[in-house]
């Protein structure tokens, strides 16, 4: 608005439009008082007379200003005169006039088109990703932020209970049997077995050693009263920890003993029937959906949820984690690609085009209908206030024009019917 003309601009004031509007009225009362004074002192100094007609012709021009602005907004004093609450009265035409506004200058499919056709969508996003997370940009600090408040804003016990039984459902339908035996078979062909075959000589050496008093009571009951007496049965106790014991020692020792080469035979057609026996695949799914069923195994998912929930709330919460490591080195190449590719700038800048102008088509009305219904939808003092919110300043610096404007018009009258 042109309203801060160069009179307007010799009032050295500031401030907003209420303190505006002290000052345009402040100006009107002075002229008035300039008036009344001058009109009974005109007699005294020929000088007066040209005092009193710019005081009376900014009076005058102040007046007819302080109604035009007013009337834009309300009715002058309270008094109902046509056309005045000029806003008021037409708000509904206004926000139709505003929404026509916006679908012929910014919401046509050929207005958006040309406009996205200068705009390097790619590029910029290009530029965005370069700021790479460990130089401290944007980019961490605002994935960080939207990965927590998405991450805190989800229900924990409805996603939980989604992530759990995602996963429940993903074992139940995993054919586990064919799995287990082609590792197996793997780890025997690998060797890798050996030390589960050492483990358990180990574990069998520890467990014979620690109840021989069970084994020599088994015997003691098992023995007949003739060996009771004769002691016999505490020399047969000690024949087989000692055989037992030197068994184990020996399968310790020798990797090719004979039933460490039973075991692993074992092992191998345990393989085999894990991945071909329909007996035993039925076997390990009625073990899989039994261990699925377990309380137990229900509160180790759960707790697994909540430990997962946790520490990707944490690393969301930490910028630098967040888009640390090979993620974050990933979306700096991306950003570095997309501003040395030529091909894939124009590519995504086409899709990016044809994607604003299909939204355009698509929701272009809706959009105008909207911003109308909005309008149509607020009350007449809440248009008020905001118009004169946003506009009020400046109108009152054309109350401040009018009063300076008409003195000088009526001091240059009064000159002239003088001079004349």
């Amino acid at each position: 608005m042109a309203s801060r003309s160069r009179f307007a601009l010799a009032v050295p004031v500031q401030g907003g439009a209420a303190e505006m509007r002290l000052v345009a009225t402040g100006l009107l009362v002075a002229m008035a008082a300039i008036y009344l004074t001058t009109r009974f002192y005109a007699d005294l100094h020929p000088a007066l007379g040209f005092v009193k007609a710019f005081a009376e012709a900014a009076m005058v021009g102040g007046m007819a200003d302080w109604f035009a602005v007013t009337a834009l907004f309300r009715h002058p004093l309270g008094i109902p005169i046509p056309h005045t609450a000029i806003i008021p009265r037409n708000k509904d035409r206004i926000g139709d006039t505003l929404a026509v506004f916006l679908r012929d200058n910014f919401l046509t499919p050929a207005v958006v088109a040309r406009r996205m056709g200068r705009i390097d969508i790619a590029g910029a996003a290009g530029k965005f990703l370069s700021d790479a997370p460990d130089r401290g940009g944007r980019l961490k600090e605002g994935a960080s932020r939207l990965a927590a408040d998405m991450l805190g804003a989800l229900d924990p016990e409805r996603l939980g209970g989604m992530v759990k039984g995602a996963i429940s459902t993903r074992i139940a339908e995993l054919d586990l049997s064919p799995l287990l035996g082609q590792a197996l078979a793997a780890a025997i062909a690998e060797g890798r077995h050996r030390p589960l075959l050492d483990g358990i000589v180990r574990w069998g050496a520890k467990l014979l050693d620690s109840n021989d008093d069970l084994i020599r009571e088994i015997v003691h009951q098992q023995a007949g009263s003739v060996m009771r007496w004769t002691g016999l049965d505490e020399t047969l106790a000690n024949k087989i920890i000692d055989g037992l014991n030197k068994m184990l020692s020996e399968m310790a020792d020798d990797p090719d003993h004979r039933l460490r080469a039973k075991a692993e035979e074992g092992l191998a057609h345990l393989a085999i029937d894990l991945q071909d026996d329909p007996r035993m695949k039925a076997r390990v799914a009625e073990l899989r959906d039994e261990i699925m069923r377990n309380p137990a195994m229900r509160r180790w998912l759960d707790g697994l949820w909540e430990s997962a929930r946790a520490a990707m709330l944490r690393a969301a919460r930490d910028p630098d984690k967040a888009l640390a490591g090979k993620f974050g080195e990933a979306l700096r190449q991306l950003g570095e690609t997309l501003q040395k590719d030529p091909e894939l700038r124009a590519t995504i800048n086409r899709f990016a085009r044809r994607t604003a102008v299909g939204v355009t088509a698509s929701y272009g009305d809706q959009i105008v209908k909207l911003v109308s219904e909005t309008v149509r939808g607020w009350d007449a003092q809440t248009i008020t206030d905001r118009v004169e919110g946003a506009v009020g300043r400046d109108l009152q610096y054309i109350r401040i024009n009018g009063t300076v404007v008409g003195g000088l018009v009526g001091l240059a009258l009064h000159a002239i019917d003088v001079w004349l």
